[in-house]
């Protein structure tokens, strides 16, 4: 099904990794393992509404905030608008500012719900006319769009909740129109929930655990999140024929601000200092979030059995 509406930000949740002080660490993390992808797309459909009030918390405005400063500074420039996909793409943050921004943005969500709040956000902003609504899997994206359609995907906290993250990638490279097309990656920091166990909830126990983990349990809905390492998110875009042009932090030290800066009050000015901190690898490293903008790379002529030319370096 496919009719106008609004592109929304991606769903990415709060969440805490497996609790070490169980008795049973090890039934805690196979209970973990064994949830369905039925069971992820079952949570979002059924909490629309919290995840929705999520995003208005400090936290949620802080992370669509980043996410979408990141983006614009890697844009394609071209002289006309841009034809944007957002997977996955909830409640509607990201897409409707790139819509209002000018761009053409289509939606793809398996939640009817999320769709609906999408659908409210666009016509409170104005921007039906530039918006395209799809309900369907990320997963299967081929058979909704055709090869080669974007300037721009959002793939934004998807990629810790499908049982494949590569499919859902490799879809994404196939509908880039061209190499100067961009695929603009969020997920959950391993190194994050590291910081987040010791420093947040002073639980070390966590922590030690958490230096290793490959799978978190979610706060907000329940159930698992996938976590990732720099080196896991690279290894995976360039198995689905992508390449990394810059990774960036989200959320470095937000999170763990004492008490006596208000959150609200001071949301400019933390944001100021995020985007500072984002920027700088030896910080970005431990942010909460992990933010990385690929392309697909052009097949290189000397040699048709190498796939990826060298890494292309964006200021």
């Amino acid at each position: 099904m496919s009719f106008p509406i609004l592109s929304v930000y991606a769903l990415v949740l709060s969440c805490d990794m497996i609790d070490a002080t169980s008795p049973d660490l090890r039934t805690q993390a196979m209970n973990a393992d064994e949830m369905t992808a039925h069971d992820d797309i079952e949570r979002f459909r059924t909490g629309a509404a919290k995840y929705a009030a999520y995003l208005k918390t400090p936290e949620g405005r802080l992370r669509i905030d980043l996410a979408f400063a990141n983006l614009q500074d890697f844009l394609p420039q071209a002289a006309r608008p841009l034809q944007a996909l957002d997977l996955g793409c909830g409640t509607g943050a990201i897409a409707v500012l790139l819509a209002r921004a000018g761009h053409y943005v289509t939606l793809l969500d398996a939640s009817l719900s999320m769709l609906d709040f999408a659908e409210r956000a666009a016509h409170e902003a104005g921007v039906t006319d530039r918006i395209t609504l799809k309900h369907g899997d990320a997963e299967q994206l081929a058979s909704f769009v055709e090869a080669g359609s974007f300037d721009v995907i959002l793939c934004h906290n998807i990629l810790e909740f499908v049982d494949d993250p590569r499919t859902v990638l490799r879809g994404a490279a196939r509908a880039l129109r061209d190499p100067s097309a961009i695929l603009s990656v969020l997920v959950r920091n391993q190194a994050g929930e590291v910081f987040k166990a010791a420093i947040q909830e002073g639980n070390l126990d966590v922590a030690h655990l958490n230096l290793n983990a490959e799978w978190g349990s979610d706060s907000l809905y329940g159930g698992r999140v996938r976590v990732f390492t720099e080196e896991s998110l690279r290894a995976m875009l360039l198995d689905s024929s992508l390449a990394a042009s810059a990774v960036r932090g989200v959320r470095v030290v937000s999170d763990y601000l004492p008490p006596k800066v208000s959150r609200s009050d001071e949301h400019e000015r933390i944001l100021d200092l995020e985007r500072k901190l984002g920027c700088r690898p030896e910080f970005a490293a431990v942010a909460r979030y992990m933010h990385c903008l690929a392309y697909r790379p052009e097949p290189t002529i000397a040699d048709p059995t190498i796939n990826y030319p060298a890494m292309k370096v964006v200021p």
